[in-house]
């Protein structure tokens, strides 16, 4: 087996493509959950984060490939301001339970060492969460919150929500340092590609969401509780009919997510961990599964 870092090609991306895909499906049938198919713009989405995670942290960013120059494994990091993030770790079926995660995991770690914090959203599956135990991380079990959204039932925001554009990048940055620790930085520009954004800025505080158009709440940031539940009431008000949304990763300290997402008729499920080292869970906080 060969690792090499992710490259900024479309190849790559692709490669980093198939390897998940796959992955993701395997884990999926010993879950016993039912398929989740993707559509093409979707993958084209995926494509573009890889590519921009190759270009802002290549040493954090590895492919692993078999002798006949097949992908067999990949994984993404991040380094933001003191913040370590993983954003991808996937495995071909046929060759896990043979010590490919753990080399990726830990060229990944490596790229992480000077970090003070670190951030990975596990799904629920034994084995990873398990992995990122030995690794040092304290497991966070998690909720999710799903379904369609009762508008009758859900009360409008309590105060103003206003569209956010790139000129509210500093008020994401300055939310993100007092959270997690570390801004977000460059990962905006390519949130804001694919996603809606909505943000507070008043005398009570400050925040932020991001919500994409298939109804995920992707990322939500802000100063108080009461800030955050206007974000996530505006968000979900947001999501298109007939759609459902989705606010995954919620930790036990984010209740007040679990009290907007009842009030809206979502549905809570457990869904996998959020693990943290050297830091307490972000609050009020939603983390998203790829830029955390």
């Amino acid at each position: 087996m060969l690792l090499r870092p992710l490259r900024d090609t479309l190849d790559d991306a692709k490669a980093v493509t198939q390897v998940a895909d796959e992955a993701f499906a395997a884990s999926r049938t010993a879950r016993g959950a039912p398929p989740r198919p993707s559509c093409e713009r979707e993958r084209a989405m995926g494509r573009a984060l890889f590519r921009h995670l190759a270009r802002t942290d290549n040493g954090g960013c590895w492919t692993a490939w078999d002798d006949e120059g097949t992908p067999v494994g990949a994984v993404l990091s991040t380094r933001r301001e003191g913040t370590w993030s993983l954003s991808l770790l996937a495995v071909a079926p046929r060759l896990q339970r043979q010590g490919v995660g753990r080399e990726l995991l830990a060229a990944a770690m490596a790229y992480g060492r000077s970090c003070l914090r670190g951030m990975v959203c596990a799904p629920p599956d034994p084995r990873p969460a398990a992995m990122y135990r030995r690794a040092g991380f304290t497991l966070h079990p998690a909720m999710r919150l799903s379904g369609p959204v009762d508008r009758d039932r859900l009360p409008a925001p309590d105060g103003p929500v206003h569209e956010g554009t790139a000129k509210h990048r500093d008020l994401m940055d300055s939310v993100d340092r007092r959270l997690r620790g570390g801004a977000h930085g460059p990962d905006h520009d390519e949130l804001l590609r694919h996603h809606g954004l909505l943000v507070v800025d008043d005398l009570a505080g400050s925040g932020y969401v991001y919500l994409h158009e298939s109804g995920t709440v992707e990322l939500l940031a802000a100063t108080s509780r009461r800030l955050a539940s206007r974000l996530l009431t505006a968000a979900l008000l947001a999501v298109p009919r007939e759609t459902d949304a989705r606010v995954g990763f919620l930790t036990a300290d984010q209740q007040w997510a679990v009290d907007v997402g009842l009030a809206a008729g979502l549905t809570p499920a457990n869904s996998g961990y959020l693990c943290l080292r050297g830091m307490r869970p972000p609050a009020p906080y939603v983390a998203s599964s790829t830029f955390l």
